[in-house]
């Protein structure tokens, strides 16, 4: 099952593997007292939620491919995809998972805590509310079934650097949202420069988009907008 991966070129050891379905026994049986994730989809852990998650791996793979030392942020991050399986890859990239639900929060930072992985963390506030101090400071953003595009893209633009990459995970049937944040992109100074596209290694619908979104300059001081203004009046 794991060899599935080399798709996303991702060559595992056997410790990776064994890593893999450690982390799998811990999540399920994490899973079964808190529900962090629906009963059919936890029987598709593997398959829906950490392989889609390391789909990340073809972004990385042609735009950075380095080991330097990356700070990156993944909003609405649920029950942590895919900011864990990209904090346990990557051990050069240092995620902060946000999420407003705290019990989801609990469980990123109790998984750091019992894999002893040093480079994530989480925080349980709404993203807009974040400290003002980490706009302009991470070099790639995430987001995976979260919002419409030109909603996600308030939420993450103003606190990537220039230059960075925004990674929304989407379906394949994506082109009405791209259309509709024609508007956001222009106004938070950002472009769609590719979309990667990949299916996961199940039977049924399976197209999977990374859309690549990069920032081309500041975003003005305005956005993101407080109040559920993201939402109530999209860009």
């Amino acid at each position: 099952m794991y060899q599935k991966l080399e798709q996303l070129c991702i060559k595992l050891s056997n410790e990776n593997i064994q890593l893999i379905e450690k982390f799998s026994k811990y999540f399920l049986d994490y899973n079964s007292k808190v529900n962090l994730i629906s009963k059919n989809d936890s029987n598709f852990l593997f398959e829906k939620h950490i392989f889609d998650s390391l789909a990340f791996n073809l972004f990385y793979t042609k735009y950075l491919n380095s080991n330097k030392e990356i700070k990156l942020m993944d909003i609405g991050t649920g029950g942590g995809f895919p900011a864990l399986p990209i904090a346990f890859y990557y051990k050069n990239i240092n995620v902060l998972a946000v999420d407003s639900i705290n019990k989801k929060i609990n469980f990123i930072n109790t998984t750091a805590k019992d894999f002893d992985l040093k480079n994530i963390t989480g925080t349980c506030k709404r993203v807009e509310e974040l400290n003002s101090n980490l706009r302009e400071s991470f070099d790639i953003i995430t987001t995976r079934a979260m919002a419409r595009l030109n909603i996600v893209l308030e939420y993450a633009i103003p606190y990537l650097k220039t230059n960075g990459f925004f990674i929304a995970y989407k379906s394949i049937k994506t082109e009405e949202e791209i259309q509709e944040a024609k508007n956001a992109l222009k106004i938070l100074n950002a472009k769609i420069i590719e979309k990667i596209e990949y299916s996961l290694p199940i039977d049924e619908e399976n197209k999977r988009i990374l859309i690549i979104i990069k920032k081309n300059a500041q975003t003005p001081k305005q956005y993101p907008r407080q109040n559920g203004l993201v939402k109530k009046n999209p860009l």
